[in-house]
């Protein structure tokens, strides 16, 4: 087990600038101008986060083996990979792990080993031991989310909100963290549909809005649109988050929304109870993928709503590696 520490943020630096970030600066300037550089090395919140948990265990690791840290030797380096590798952990993992340090070593104006060839023949040699495949989050079908929101309980609060949790998240393939950053303000009722304008997201650091549509369904049981308007009915109010926490009412089993914003992790757990232990937040935005291309989607329409910048990211997402169900041999004719 590796050894556990206190997870902070990576620093967000104040009015002064790593000197690796723009040497020919000489570390000299101007506030307005530090702030913008510190922004460009920094990365979104939940990166930071897991690079500083990932920090925590390479610098523990050091201290352990009387290893100076920073700057980190390529043997230190490729020790600490090997140590990695045989825990086990995966390969994506370890180049998450390789990833904050380098970070970390930006921020601290040091050049870094990462990346150099003999970390790289090292990760192919780690990639053939512990394999490259991910475990991902399934894709779960229409009707399986249809049944799912059949069994809610339309009468409380907590149905309320889970229905349209499940069918805004699923019709517009959402992350996790843009599902818990959602606010009101960010939404646009319109005759043809809903549309969520997002100020950000994983892959829009910048801050430039994106726009996603959710369309009404022919069943207002299933219809997102609908679930949306019956939970903004019970929330009773024009700005702050969409989906909250529940506090219990008057009477026994009675509940009602406040104003504390859902957690990423209880937003897992709500997937989860509802569509069952081995789905997760992340399987709504897969279910969307799956199915559109199931429906003979281009790549195209799909990025429109999922905000994906490439291809390669649609054929990442899409859950068809099932060579039963899903294969081009059925339409062989023979």
């Amino acid at each position: 087990m590796e050894p556990k520490g206190k997870k902070e943020l990576l620093p967000v630096v104040g009015q002064s600038v790593p000197e690796l970030a723009l040497a020919d600066l000489a570390g000299n300037v101007a506030p307005d101008v530090a702030r913008f550089l510190t922004l460009g090395l920094e990365g979104s919140d939940n990166t930071r986060l897991a690079y500083a948990t990932d920090l925590v265990s390479y610098e523990a690791y050091c201290g352990a083996n009387q290893l100076p840290a920073y700057p980190a030797a390529v043997a230190t380096l490729a020790g600490y990979v090997a140590h990695l590798a045989n825990l086990p952990r995966k390969l994506a993992t370890i180049q998450r792990h390789l990833s904050a340090i380098a970070k970390k070593h930006q921020l601290l104006g040091l050049p870094s080993a990462v990346g150099s060839p003999a970390l790289e023949v090292l990760l192919k040699g780690v990639a053939r031991a512990v394999g490259k495949r991910q475990k991902q989050a399934p894709a779960f079908s229409v009707a399986h989310l249809k049944q799912a929101v059949s069994a809610l309980d339309l009468e409380s609060a907590a149905g309320v909100r889970d229905r349209a949790l499940l069918l805004l998240g699923f019709a517009g393939a959402f992350r996790r963290s843009e599902l818990v950053a959602l606010d009101l303000e960010h939404l646009e009722l319109k005759e043809e549909a809903l549309v969520l304008h997002l100020a950000k997201s994983k892959t829009n650091q910048a801050g430039e809005v994106e726009d996603k549509a959710v369309f009404y369904a022919s069943n207002p049981l299933f219809c997102p649109v609908r679930a949306f308007q019956a939970w903004h009915r019970l929330l009773g109010r024009t700005s702050g988050p969409v989906f909250v926490s529940l506090v219990r009412g008057q009477k026994a089993g009675e509940s009602k929304p406040s104003t504390k914003r859902l957690s990423d992790v209880r937003v897992n757990r709500l997937v989860k109870q509802h569509l069952g232990e081995k789905y997760s937040a992340h399987s709504l935005r897969a279910s969307f993928i799956t199915t559109a291309k199931l429906n003979g989607q281009s790549n195209e329409f799909i990025k429109n709503q999922t905000k994906q910048k490439t291809d390669v990211m649609i054929s990442r997402y899409s859950r068809l590696d099932d060579v039963i169900k899903y294969n081009a041999a059925y339409s062989l004719g023979l």
